[in-house]
């Protein structure tokens, strides 16, 4: 539940909040003044301040200074009548995310909240490296156990020591503002303010005075003067997701920033100075834009100071077990309920899957499974139909053995049952072990140290079609020193 504070002197502005936010999933109180508000806030710990800036007693202004000197990333949201709108600026300046003019748009102020609460949230829930499973306080984190993976941990760390400006590059999906956040909570800025920018989301006119604000009459609309996201932000940290997607304009700009700290509005000529690190994500490879002449090659080399390439989920199928273990006790929290488990064929058709969508089609595989299961596991037939149809597909590329002799098949039962056991003692001696994931990938790279890397005389050792140890191939990574061909 969200909890929103209102401060205003007006009872009918806080019937009118009543109204408005009467909802199950927000918990709505109200201060009649400043003094009474910087009181309630440590008891109620609220996720979004809303106030005026005119008010009985000290001023919405004051109580705003004070309150980020207690607190820098709680969001404020200032609401002022016409003609009192510098102020309002001045408000922005300080810290504030955003404002409203009287008398407000209840559409705009429904958003204006909800994107304020999202924001709120992204501050507030620190990101791990890897979350503690067993832990019944859980937490948001990024899970791997895959030497990829403890690359990009590695990486992180050094970069939230640091005050360097990165870039986090990889496929739609794979966790690159999960990466930046956590970033951000382990750095020096994580007291003051994180805000993220999506700039494939926003139109491309509206981009540049999004980020850095503009004058009043810059274009058409421009009624007022417009605090921009930077400026919100100084001294925390911006994370510009998909920057790939920016026009060179723009991108003239965020250079600007990086090398002087400065920047214009949209509209004026006057230098404004922040303070503000950078943290920038694509999925697009920016080597390509540069030399197509659609990305600019001196900001690409400002912004790719560190960079952090964060691996699709097929490069590292041996961390699903854990992610799927994850996704099942964050929703089990959500819906304050036992979690439930997964079956092993279910787990093995999900690690035999390509997954187009990385971790984030994983998450969303999951969630359905939930609501589709009828038992307290989920099975194979809970998952979603490409998944199935990949792994049927799988198993008929596969050519039916012969069935063995009685004697043979029993001699066989009690030498794998044996194999089975050993198997089990090697894993319960280090929670980290994955039996299938790591005697699956084993097994082939001996066949192919078999054949001296003949995948044709390999995959019938194995017992699978060629084109199913290609793809066993490139899901574990096997590397190229075994001469494969």
């Amino acid at each position: 539940m969200d909890k929103l504070l209102l401060i205003d002197d007006e009872a009918d502005v806080q019937y009118s909040f009543r109204r408005i936010f009467s909802s199950p999933e927000i918990d709505l109180s109200t201060a009649s003044s400043g003094e009474e508000g910087l009181k309630l806030i440590p008891r109620l710990q609220p996720d979004l301040v809303i106030m005026d800036i005119r008010m009985g007693g000290i001023s919405g202004l004051e109580t705003l200074r004070r309150l980020r000197q207690t607190d820098a990333k709680l969001p404020v949201i200032l609401m002022t009548a016409y003609g009192t709108t510098q102020m309002a600026i001045e408000a922005m300046k300080l810290g504030a995310y955003d404002y409203l003019l009287k008398p407000f748009d209840v559409p705009k102020l429904k958003q204006i909240v909800a994107d304020a609460l999202k924001a709120s949230r992204a501050m507030k829930q620190v990101v791990s490296y890897e979350p503690l499973l067993e832990s019944e306080d859980y937490s948001l984190g990024i899970v791997g156990r895959t030497e990829a993976m403890q690359n990009v941990f590695k990486l992180i760390g050094q970069l939230a020591a640091s005050d360097a400006t990165a870039l986090i590059t990889g496929e739609s999906g794979t966790g690159k503002e999960l990466v930046a956040r956590a970033i951000y909570h382990h750095s020096q800025r994580s007291s003051q303010p994180f805000l993220a920018i999506n700039c494939a989301a926003i139109p491309d006119n509206l981009l540049e005075s999004e980020l850095f604000g503009h004058e009043k009459g810059a274009f058409t609309g421009a009624t007022q003067q417009r605090i921009g996201k930077f400026e919100q932000c100084n001294g925390g940290t911006i994370f510009l997701d998909e920057i790939g997607d920016m026009s060179l304009p723009t991108q003239t700009k965020i250079l600007r920033v990086l090398q002087s700290g400065t920047f214009e509005r949209v509209g004026g000529n006057q230098a404004v100075q922040v303070n503000v690190r950078v943290i920038a994500a694509t999925n697009k490879p920016l080597e390509q834009a540069v030399a197509a002449k659609q990305f600019r090659e001196d900001l690409f080399y400002r912004l790719n100071v560190v960079r952090i390439q964060v691996p699709p989920l097929r490069e590292r199928a041996a961390d699903i077990p854990l992610l799927v273990s994850y996704f099942l006790k964050k929703f089990a929290e959500q819906h304050k309920r036992a979690p439930k488990t997964i079956s092993t064929d279910a787990l093995m058709t999900l690690q035999r899957y390509a997954w187009p969508g990385n971790v984030r089609e994983l998450e969303n595989a999951i969630q359905r499974a939930l609501v589709i299961s009828k038992s307290d596991a989920i099975l194979p037939v809970d998952l979603p139909p490409e998944i199935l149809g990949t792994a049927v597909s799988e198993r008929r590329e596969a050519a039916p053995a012969a069935a063995p002799p009685v004697a043979a098949t029993l001699v066989a039962s009690s030498e794998t049952t044996q194999l089975a056991q050993a198997l089990f003692q090697w894993a319960r001696q280090d929670g980290t072990r994955k039996i299938i994931p790591t005697v699956e990938r084993e097994l082939v790279i001996q066949a192919l140290r078999e054949t001296q890397g003949n995948q044709v005389q390999a995959a019938k050792l194995l017992g699978i079609t060629r084109a199913t140890l290609r793809k066993r191939i490139e899901k574990f990574g096997i590397k190229k020193e075994l001469a494969i061909r």
